[in-house]
């Protein structure tokens, strides 16, 4: 395992971990050990300072070094549990016109694609799946492969009703028609670390007691939260346009450099986040997934695009290395969604640092919508 059972870190993270499970009742009646995932994610990343990759929603929740780390917790009643790896909205209208055999071969390519982009994104070389599996009064812990589809081996494909079936001599997958979701077949191994769990019959006694010892804790003051945005790699109608954004090396007039590039800003965000970005052609650092810093700064008018200086940089990162685009290739809106991201999270670190993330589908559009409701 990632860890050694007699670390201060493993001992760190089972205690955590029982506690948590203790207070199962604050949100279910089952003799099984409520775990929320978001809990399981950080409490691994700070147990074992790990990076937290959660939020980007890629194919890894964690990174330590170049080794990516899946982190799933979930019920197992019996020795194998089918769970949730990788979701086609998006491409739904095109996967419901194939065949079971071409659909097989098709998810399959999708998933590889997605996970080689995580690690193009992270660095990463080697992976994993982290499990906290929970059963009756009882959490099991166990580490698995995370391995990609094996393309020349897909086998025993079979088609019901509502999903289709097939392995590749390594896992068992099973893709829901109705939610457009792939799924993976978790199994039990021989090692695995068991940890009996005592649920608290009242945890809300407990939560009593514990008010007056929080009133005396530091605690984060409103002004102190983290700042961010979430931009869209495309343009109105939900459209990558040939010569403007990601495309922007494409525009006539003047001669343009191929790496030549800008990611949108809708006018909405400067209206709710008006002093997020530093002012116009005021540069500031952007940092990468990978640790590499870019000089950045808003551009065009009304600050409507984000870009680097020089423009190459942005675009050997976002168009060579994450899309894998050849020069001259249009960027489009199918590609994104072939990926699976559609969108950045800008995080603010001070008024001159900034950090960078891809982002899933749809997650410009459902943080639009939120800080729509919050101006209600």
């Amino acid at each position: 395992m990632i860890f050694e059972p007699t670390s201060d870190d493993y001992n760190k993270y089972i205690s955590f971990l029982e506690i948590m499970s203790k207070l199962s009742r604050l949100f279910s009646e089952s003799d099984i050990p409520f775990i929320n995932y978001r809990f399981a994610e950080n409490l691994f990343c700070r147990c074992f300072n790990a990076e937290n990759l959660s939020r980007s929603d890629t194919a890894f929740d964690a990174k330590i070094n170049t080794l990516g780390i899946g982190i799933k917790t979930f019920t197992i009643p019996n020795k194998s549990s089918y769970e949730k790896i990788a979701e086609f909205n998006k491409l739904s209208s095109h996967l419901k016109l194939l065949k079971p055999h071409e659909l097989a071969h098709s998810l399959s390519v999708f998933r590889n694609e997605r996970i080689s982009l995580a690690k193009r994104i992270y660095g990463i070389s080697e992976s994993i799946y982290h499990i906290v599996a929970r059963q009756k009064s009882k959490i099991i812990l166990f580490e698995t492969d995370y391995s990609q589809i094996d393309l020349n081996n897909v086998s025993d494909i079979n088609s019901t009703d509502k999903s289709l079936f097939f392995h590749d001599n390594i896992n068992c997958y099973k893709y829901s028609y109705s939610k457009s979701t792939l799924y993976r077949k978790f199994i039990l191994p021989d090692n695995t670390i068991s940890i009996d769990i005592n649920i608290l019959k009242d945890p809300f006694e407990l939560l009593s007691e514990l008010s007056n010892i929080i009133k005396q804790r530091d605690l984060i003051p409103a002004t102190e939260a983290s700042s961010f945005v979430i931009l869209p790699l495309y343009g109105r109608g939900r459209k990558v346009y040939e010569k403007s954004g990601l495309n922007q090396w494409n525009a006539k007039g003047r001669i343009r450099n191929i790496g030549e590039l800008y990611i949108p800003i809708p006018s909405i965000i400067h209206k709710y986040f008006p002093d997020f970005f530093p002012s116009k052609n005021e540069t500031f650092d952007l940092k990468i997934p990978t640790g590499e810093i870019f000089s950045a700064k808003i551009c065009q008018d009304n600050g409507k695009a984000l870009m680097t200086n020089p423009n190459k940089q942005l675009s050997d990162w976002l168009l060579r290395n994450i899309l894998q685009l050849r020069e001259k290739e249009l960027a489009t809106i199918e590609k994104l969604d072939l990926l699976g991201f559609d969108s950045v999270i800008i995080n603010k670190i001070d008024h001159n640092k900034f950090t960078i993330d891809i982002m899933k589908t749809g997650s410009y559009e459902k943080f639009i919508a939120s800080q729509v409701d919050k101006s209600l």
